[in-house]
């Protein structure tokens, strides 16, 4: 399908969109993804970030990242877009070193029955208006303890593990 039937078929995907929803799609056409934080006010006060757009701008799948600030956590999934530009493949157990200073950041793929409302509501909204199918492909960014311990080592820090519960399957080797 050539750019001028996208284009028009954008318009009336878009005039059927509530605000929110119009946001969503503008940002994505914009910037290549829209990043939604949530705080849940029910829990400890633990936040998360996810991407939305990302299978469509770059063919990755959605990031999510749990247990930051805000601000950090939209950063590290821009600059995860743009590692994606340059060429990076976001699969199970990939290492990205630019994401957090002087930490590693794990990549971890979340499997089909983790990716639920409760954590990715917009993304899978997103990819089920955009393609009609359901959303299947995300990773989750998973960053270690001062000491560089992952919440799969079995001395990371409990607050570590707290702070971002495992959307993934929880060994390194799954």
């Amino acid at each position: 399908m050539g750019n001028s039937a996208r284009g028009g078929q954008q318009v009336i995907w878009r005039k059927s969109l509530n605000r929110a929803e119009r946001k969503i799609v503008d940002t994505v056409a914009r910037t290549g993804c829209h990043i939604n934080v949530v705080w849940d006010p029910d829990s400890d006060g633990s936040a998360w970030a996810y991407s939305v757009g990302f299978p469509e701008t770059v063919d990755q799948p959605e990031v999510i990242v749990i247990g930051l600030d805000g601000q950090l956590m939209g950063a590290m999934i821009n600059d995860t877009m743009q590692l994606c530009k340059n060429g990076l493949t976001l699969s199970d157990g990939v290492e990205i070193d630019s994401l957090l200073q002087d930490h590693v950041v794990v990549v971890r793929s979340v499997p089909t029955e983790n990716i639920v409302p409760d954590y990715l509501n917009s993304a899978i909204w997103y990819e089920k208006r955009r393609t009609g199918q359901a959303l299947s492909r995300v990773v989750q960014l998973v960053w270690p303890d001062l000491n560089g311990r992952y919440p799969w080592d079995a001395d990371c820090d409990a607050a570590v593990m707290k702070a971002q519960p495992a959307l993934y399957e929880r060994s390194l080797n799954s």
